[in-house]
């Protein structure tokens, strides 16, 4: 007794098979198997051998090479096809993505963008009045804190400064502990 792997299959069977997962109406390896009886793993196997390796070399399978225009798609349209795919899973999803030319990963970035638009919060160029007054009050306090830091600069600047200073006068030997021994003297005899 044979099994389905010993099944001898045509050339000509298997361009035709391809042919029935290839084009504009194509049908999945899945879906083309349960209608002929061929395991979908072999469907698949002659489907990428044919594309990526060039086996089939019957005229019928090969096609001129086709560039592929991207398409623009409108508002109107992108919404005309997320309504046709509301509700469609599995076959009927993909037999609408082929018929539309699309991927499902197309649709996924439709469907972001639509409820993203949709949503009952503002866009980001939109502000409720209380985003705006929190914006304001925000954007007054930066200025203020910008102000205080600027003051700080300057203090700190200024410390830094007397303290060079101070340095200096040290090497020089000027020591302020000395002055005030020198000076304590003279205001204790004025007295």
């Amino acid at each position: 007794m044979k099994g389905r792997a010993d099944v001898p299959y045509t050339e000509q069977f298997k361009e035709q098979m391809v042919r029935r997962m290839m084009g504009p109406e194509a049908l999945s390896a899945t879906a083309l198997g349960k209608q002929v009886g061929v395991p979908q793993s072999t469907l698949s196997k002659w489907l990428k051998r044919a594309t990526t390796l060039g086996a089939m070399t019957s005229e019928s399978v090969q096609q001129p090479p086709v560039a592929k225009v991207e398409r623009k798609w409108t508002g109107q349209e992108k919404l005309r096809v997320l309504a046709a795919a509301e509700g469609l899973s599995g076959e009927a999803l993909g037999a609408l993505l082929r018929r539309e030319g699309l991927h499902e990963a197309q649709l996924t970035a439709w469907r972001g963008a639509a409820t993203g638009a949709l949503a009952e919060t503002p866009a980001a160029g939109g502000m409720t009045a209380g985003e705006r007054r929190r914006l304001a009050a925000a954007e007054k306090r930066v200025r203020e804190l910008e102000k205080e830091l600027r003051r700080k600069e300057k203090a700190l600047a200024e410390t830094a400064a007397l303290l060079v200073l101070e340095k200096k006068l040290q090497e020089l030997g000027w020591d302020e502990r000395e002055r005030d021994e020198d000076d304590a003297p003279l205001e204790r005899s004025e007295k």
